[in-house]
């Protein structure tokens, strides 16, 4: 076993948005209308929440505006403050067409990809909050962009029954990014030093992954030792949802496959690799 290499989808981000962008100027009418995976949002407010994404991270990251400071003192707190934040900007842009908000979409995105090309991927940047409290490397910080470019638009595509971006090029970066909120997951679960479990996903864009549980907490790894404590095997279109809450742990519970210490094992299908 190692540690994970870097995730590096800088240069994918383009392919990203010329992907959602040809999606989103094919729609009819009333395809802008149809509901999303995405409880209570249309099409429609699911592009806006795109564009929000964007703008928030050529204002906040790239030009250093400031909101209003928001003291935050717990996930749960972190996790309604972004659900409020999210649904204050697609109440307040629905008067957006869609022609609008492919332009729109376009300009953000292209900025965007340009400024996430100019960054040290290597260096330590703020935290990934799924992922833990701790600061990560901008690395991760750009491939939790992407995975929320990609599966916002996997709804839109579900909403209108258009394939999804399954090719490896697109999901293998995002399931891999989604995997490090594993040790999170695990962080409160009462295990021996030295327990291992393994998480494989199936399919063309999976992998396999374990966590380690140490004095100082849980670490990640790819591959697998012989013998982990418990080993949990998911198909990627399974692993991908549950881990966006598409789907509940029970009905991953369906098609995963779990051996050895059941409980360690199950707590894998609580990962959660987003905020809200």
């Amino acid at each position: 076993m190692q540690k994970p290499a870097p995730i590096l989808v800088a240069d994918r981000f383009p392919a990203l948005l010329d992907q959602l962008l040809a999606l989103l100027n094919s729609l009819s009418e009333a395809e802008w209308h149809q509901p999303t995976p995405a409880p209570g949002w249309s099409v429609h407010n699911v592009a806006l929440h795109l564009l929000g994404d964007e703008i928030s991270i050529l204002s906040g990251k790239r030009d250093r505006f400031s909101e209003a400071h928001v003291s935050l003192d717990s996930w749960d707190a972190l996790v309604a403050f972004i659900n409020q934040r999210n649904a204050q900007w697609v109440q307040a842009a629905r008067r957006v067409s869609p022609r609008l908000l492919c332009d729109l979409l376009r300009y953000t995105g292209d900025q965007v990809n340009a400024y996430f090309a100019t960054l040290d991927l290597h260096a330590m940047g703020g935290s990934v909050s799924w992922a833990g409290p701790d600061a990560a490397p901008v690395w991760l910080d750009v491939a939790r962009e992407f995975t929320e470019r990609w599966h916002h638009q996997q709804h839109i595509r579900e909403a209108v029954n258009q394939p999804g971006c399954m090719q490896a090029y697109f999901l293998a970066p995002v399931l891999a990014a989604f995997v490090h909120a594993l040790p999170r997951t695990y962080r409160d679960v009462d295990a021996p030093e030295g327990a291992c479990i393994t998480l494989t996903i199936t399919g063309e864009a999976g992998g396999t992954w374990s966590v380690v549980r140490y004095p100082q907490g849980w670490q990640l790894y790819t591959g697998a030792p012989e013998q982990p404590h418990a080993r949990i095997t998911l198909p990627q279109d399974t692993a991908w949802r549950l881990f966006t809450k598409g789907i509940p742990p029970d009905q991953a519970r369906r098609s995963a496959s779990l051996l050895g210490d059941i409980n360690l094992a199950e707590q894998a299908l609580e990962t959660i690799s987003i905020i809200a």
